[in-house]
């Protein structure tokens, strides 16, 4: 914190940042506080939630600072989708300058929370500990390029207990129009509205959780949309060359039969077994890009299948796919499969770059977990649980703006951004400072 009092450059550039985005917040009372809630979660500090942020961006006003921040968050009925529209708007023009889209990629993401009363949280598989625990899970659509990317959708997954549950929703303020969904639909959802929006289209990236649902895939490619999606080693496929064939007609009259049969000695294999039977020549050694501990690489193949999943009840195969399938070496088997609608003529060091470009999205969910306390809000409504989430999305596309164009180094932390002097007896709620001297 320097001496000067006039705004540096970077200060500068958040302001007109803000300043397009604010229009968002639907009212001009509440352009202020849309504004100091994404400086204070991008201001140092060990809790993001309301009290602690209100203490760093206000000092000597607390009180008034933390009223106004939580009726933003909680209670203000601003539009999260046209928030998050305008930053995509504001940080796509500019990621995109030096880059195509590589790619679409969803994803979801888990809170892990005591009690009962947060809006969604149940007993469900949690990624953040690998096991099942009490948490929320939310599902997001982020779009990225090779170095860059922006979740671009967010909402919570709300299971099929609470979504029927009227006394529970209304406790929590859940909207009438949000009914059950899984995560395959709700992320199909939001690819929908991103082609409704005209976001530049590039294949959809998803892992297993989401490419096994066949649903799914198919939906992605009713929107037009290609994909390069995680399956289950137990997903059934067609070997190459292989396909149901139509029935025969029987005595030559009546109508032509219009689903496909399966011949009793040419039957759809799972793709394990698929992959187990390849010749030695059929696996490649590919490298994706340089890890922080030198090169990643791994062996590869792929090949040209028509999936199988209930294709009994159509009347034409599936088209061919790619099957993209990892096995690393000194593994008893393979470890990864993928199916993908990229064009037949796509190398393989394409399928397996792209394939493996989702660990762009773990990267800025580290960051808006562990920098700008995406899990930090202590609230329990819907509202205020996408509200957070939302200003945690807005205040890390300056970030990523920054690194894009400005400073590749830009940071929480490491920000030109001046911060009032906080009293050194402050303990904010929820600090483990606190915990220990409560």
């Amino acid at each position: 914190m320097g001496a000067s009092t006039a705004p540096g450059l970077q200060e500068k550039r958040l302001a007109a940042y803000m300043d397009g985005l604010a229009e968002a917040a639907g009212h001009a009372d509440r352009e202020q506080p849309l504004k100091a809630y994404c400086a204070g979660l991008l201001l140092p500090g060990e809790r993001k939630s309301v009290e602690p942020m209100a203490a760093r961006l206000a000092p000597d006003q607390v009180r008034r600072k933390h009223q106004s921040l939580h009726h933003l968050v909680a209670t203000a009925p601003w539009s999260d989708e046209a928030l998050l529209e305008k930053v995509r708007e504001s940080v796509l023009g500019r990621i995109t300058r030096q880059a195509a889209l590589t790619a679409w990629i969803v994803d979801d993401t888990s809170f892990v929370k005591k009690g009962q009363h947060s809006v969604g949280v149940a007993r469900q598989y949690c990624g953040a500990v690998g096991k099942q625990e009490n948490c929320q899970v939310a599902v997001s659509l982020s779009v990225a390029t090779d170095e860059a990317s922006l979740p671009i959708a967010w909402r919570l997954y709300l299971p099929e207990n609470w979504a029927q549950d009227r006394p529970r929703r209304e406790a929590v303020g859940v909207p009438d129009e949000i009914g059950f969904q899984t995560k395959p639909q709700i992320a199909l959802a939001q690819i929908r509205q991103a082609v409704e929006k005209g976001v530049p289209a590039a294949p959809v990236l998803a892992d297993s959780a989401y490419g096994n649902d066949t649903q799914f895939r198919e939906g992605v490619t009713e929107l037009e949309g290609l994909y390069l999606v995680g399956v289950h080693e137990t997903t059934t496929v067609w070997r190459p060359g292989e396909a149901p064939r139509p029935k025969p007609r029987r005595g030559g009259r009546g109508r032509p039969p219009t689903r496909l049969q399966r011949d009793p000695q040419q039957q759809p294999v799972a793709v394990k077994e698929l992959a187990l039977s390849l010749p030695p020549q059929a696996w490649k050694r590919v490298a994706w890009r340089e890890g922080t501990r030198g090169q990643l690489r791994s062996r590869f193949a792929a090949v040209r299948v028509r999936p199988a999943h209930r294709d009994e009840r159509r009347s034409e195969p599936h088209p061919q796919e790619w099957l993209l399938i990892e096995w690393p070496k000194g593994e008893v088997k393979p470890t990864k499969y993928w199916l993908s609608t990229l064009p037949a003529g796509t190398r393989l060091k394409a399928l397996v770059k792209l394939a493996k470009h989702r660990w762009i999205i773990e990267r800025d969910y580290e960051e808006l977990k562990q920098e700008l306390g995406l899990g930090h809000y202590e609230g329990r409504g819907w509202r205020g649980f996408h509200h957070h989430a939302t200003l945690c999305i807005a205040a890390y596309g300056f970030l990523v703006i920054e690194r894009s164009l400005f400073s590749p180094s830009a940071r929480v932390g490491r920000l030109e951004l001046r911060a009032a002097r906080i009293p050194a007896a402050y303990q904010p709620r929820g600090s483990p400072r606190a915990r220990r001297t409560a």
